[in-house]
C-alpha cells in the first residue's frame, strides 16, 4: 500500500497488524494496526476520546500518556532534537522544530503529539499524522515519530505509546495505525514484532526537491 513520506531516506521496515494481540513489552516510525485489543486484565486502561485536551491513558509504574499542551512544548523540544540526532540529522534548528511541531498540538487538523510522563519528567513521545489510504479507501493514522529517552528504554514506554496511538486511531475511526523504522534498528523491530503488527513488503521512495531554478 502506498505510504506518505517518512523522515527516513532509503529503505524502511514496515508493519501491518494481522490479528488482535495484546502488547507485550524503543525508538521510532510505517506499519499498520487495525485492532490492538487489550484483555480485561491487561496492563493498559482505556483512553478518553482523543479530541479531549485532558485525555490521559494510565499505564503501570506511574507512567501516564497524554497529548502535549502548548505549555509543555519547551520540554518536548530537546527530545525531538534527540530523536533527530538518533537518525543523524546534521542541522537541528529548535525554532524550526517549534514552528513545525506546534501544528500537532491538540486540537489539530494535522495530527497529535503524545507525551509519556513519569511524574514531571517527559520520558518519551510520539507524533501522529492524520493520514489516508486510497486502496480501502479510508482515513489512517501515521505514527511518524516514536522516541523514548535513552536512559528509560526497556521500561515499556515505547509499547505504551504504540498502544496509546492505536487507541487514538480507533477513536478517530481510522482503518489502521502505521509506522516505520530503519532496517538496522533491530531493537525497535523486536518491540514492533511483538505487538502483532505485520511487516509490509512495500518499498518506500523519497524524491528530494531542491529550490526552483531562477529565471
Amino acid at each position: 500500500m502506498p505510504k506518505r513520506k517518512s523522515l527516513l531516506a532509503g529503505a524502511v521496515v514496515a508493519y501491518r497488524h494481522r490479528s488482535p494481540k495484546s502488547l507485550k513489552g524503543a525508538a521510532t516510525r510505517l506499519g499498520r494496526c487495525r485492532r490492538l485489543r487489550r484483555d480485561r486484565d491487561g496492563p493498559f486502561s482505556r483512553a478518553a476520546p482523543c479530541e479531549l485536551r485532558d485525555t490521559v491513558i494510565p499505564v503501570p509504574a506511574e507512567l501516564r500518556i497524554e497529548p502535549i499542551s502548548p505549555e509543555q512544548m519547551q520540554m518536548l523540544l530537546p527530545m525531538i532534537a534527540a530523536y533527530q540526532r538518533f537518525y543523524e540529522v546534521e542541522e537541528i534548528d529548535e525554532e524550526r522544530n517549534r514552528a513545525f511541531f506546534s501544528r500537532f498540538l491538540a486540537p489539530s487538523e494535522d495530527g497529535m503529539l503524545l507525551g509519556a510522563w513519569r511524574g514531571g519528567q517527559l520520558v518519551g513521545y510520539a507524533c501522529l499524522y492524520w493520514h489516508f489510504t486510497s486502496l480501502v479507501p479510508a482515513e489512517t493514522v501515521l505514527m511518524n515519530d516514536l522516541y523514548v529517552g535513552e536512559s528509560r528504554r526497556g521500561e515499556g514506554i515505547g509499547r505504551a505509546l504504540i498502544e496509546a496511538g492505536a487507541e487514538v486511531a480507533r477513536r478517530r475511526g481510522a482503518h489502521h495505525l502505521e509506522w516505520a523504522t530503519a532496517p538496522g534498528n533491530e531493537t525497535a523491530q523486536r518491540l514492533y514484532d511483538s505487538t502483532g503488527a505485520e511487516r509490509s513488503e512495500w518499498i518506500e521512495y523519497e524524491l528530494r526537491l531542491g529550490p526552483e531554478p531562477g529565471p
